[in-house]
């Protein structure tokens, strides 16, 4: 079982916000697999389904973007996912926009999601894939990432957000090496 989980806050007033690129991801893979995530459990928006023989949980925490490790380690548990089967799609202020990048484990970067991640698996060895929304740093950060993207940022994001579904099936049919070498 793979557990595919976007980080993001809850509530419209963040949709679209740089913030939330892992939920937009998350949209875009259960569009394109025509699944909806119409289920709720421990304080998580989710969808079951099969692929290849494989079962999925995409996975949109509920609750705010400091506190998705708690949804993610109640899922382990209840779902008996071991930590080698979660990928998170998640923003970086440190890559730019319109590039992402795919990692096996590393460290928080400040990411408030990953470091809460972090400390309920007790581990930072979990896949992810970060996706760039740039760094302004003529702004407050919390600010830059819970503001919404620009039209040219959009334009940069699209193709990524594109592309996810992709990136989703290989990871479902390669070994990480493999799909780590093919795109970034």
């Amino acid at each position: 079982m793979k557990l595919i989980v976007g980080l993001g806050n809850p509530g419209s007033e963040y949709n679209n916000t740089r913030h939330n690129i892992g939920f937009m991801c998350i949209d875009s893979i259960s569009n394109h697999f025509n699944v909806k995530l119409d289920s709720n459990k421990f304080n998580g928006l989710y969808t079951q389904f099969n692929y290849d023989g494989e079962k999925i949980i995409l996975l949109k925490p509920q609750k705010y973007m400091n506190l998705s490790g708690e949804v993610i380690k109640d899922f382990v548990n209840y779902f008996k996912i071991d930590t080698s089967d979660i990928l998170v799609i998640c923003d970086d202020l440190d890559t730019q926009v319109g590039s992402y990048r795919l990692r096996y484990k590393g460290s928080s970067g400040g990411h408030n999601g990953l470091k809460n991640i972090e400390l309920n698996l007790s581990t930072n060895e979990y896949k992810r894939i970060k996706v760039g929304i740039s760094n302004d740093k003529s702004k407050d950060t919390k600010d830059y990432v819970l503001g919404k993207f620009g039209k040219e940022e959009l334009y940069l994001i699209k193709p990524i957000i594109d592309k996810i579904p992709n990136i989703i099936i290989d990871y479902l049919k390669l070994p990480f090496d493999n799909v780590m070498n093919k795109y970034n």
